[in-house]
């Protein structure tokens, strides 16, 4: 599979089907493998890329250089080396601020933007009361728990209503170096709601009702934000609506790209 060099990184990135292109950012909890009932639904339509955030995955990055301000330039090397110049782009949870940053420094680029599960870095009331939360949930993400102790990306029943699907993103997690998630310094890549006055890029936000990291209010209050962006709650998911509900997931962010990338 490619990889670009970056500086202190190398970005891991897979290509996928034919179209318009179509770039997925994944979670902290996460990486390119999440994505398996995405890529498989939208590469019959889109050229679909996926690539492992630095640190994460199969993207080595030295010590020291994890830190998300580097996001956005490496999702764009990778969709440089695919020949890609404008994309719609797919973000979950820590992969919102990478989208939001590169939308905001490289706008011509960016089609259409899907943020599910995230404020991407917009900071409301809510959404700062919400960070205490992550800040103190940040240590499970490193995928150690108990096989069916639910992950904080998931919602709290998963095991009860789906245990296998539970285990398989712990596993997944699991593949993250450990302590990923506390070397982001995502504090440098926030983003003051009165940025965004001029924002005319079609976005749409998707959260799960049952979200344990940033709920539906607090992703609402984002959208308000957002000129012109519309939320989706898709019902019973946690946090990771792609992963615990794909059909509701891809459908809404098919009808998404139906009117604003083709």
């Amino acid at each position: 599979m490619p990889v670009v060099s970056r500086p202190h990184a190398t970005i891991h990135y897979e290509v996928h089907g034919d179209g318009p292109p179509l770039a997925f950012a994944h979670g902290a909890g996460g990486n390119t493998l999440v994505w398996w009932q995405q890529v498989s639904h939208f590469a019959q339509r889109y050229r679909v890329l996926t690539f492992d955030h630095r640190g994460f995955g199969r993207s080595g990055c030295e010590a020291g250089h994890e830190q998300a301000r580097y996001f956005a330039g490496d999702l764009a090397a990778a969709l440089d080396d695919a020949g890609i110049a404008r994309t719609a782009l797919v973000c979950q949870s820590m992969g919102g601020w990478t989208g939001l940053q590169l939308a905001r420094q490289e706008p011509s680029r960016v089609a259409a933007l899907v943020l599910s599960g995230t404020p991407a870095g917009i900071l409301t009331p809510k959404v700062l009361d919400a960070l205490r939360t992550v800040v103190a949930a940040a240590p499970q993400f490193e995928g150690t728990a108990a096989w069916n102790q639910p992950h904080p990306a998931l919602a709290a029943d998963i095991f009860e209503r789906d245990p296998d699907r539970g285990f398989l993103y712990a596993q997944l997690a699991a593949l993250n170096p450990p302590g990923a998630l506390a070397r982001l310094a995502l504090a440098e890549v926030m983003t003051e709601p009165g940025a965004l006055a001029d924002w005319s890029i079609p976005t749409l936000l998707i959260g799960g009702e049952h979200d344990r990291l940033f709920a539906p209010a607090a992703l609402e209050e984002v959208a308000a934000a957002i000129p012109g962006a519309r939320f989706v709650r898709i019902p019973r998911v946690g946090h990771s609506p792609y992963f615990e509900a794909p059909d509701a997931f891809n459908r809404a962010v098919a009808e998404f790209l139906a009117a604003h990338w083709r």
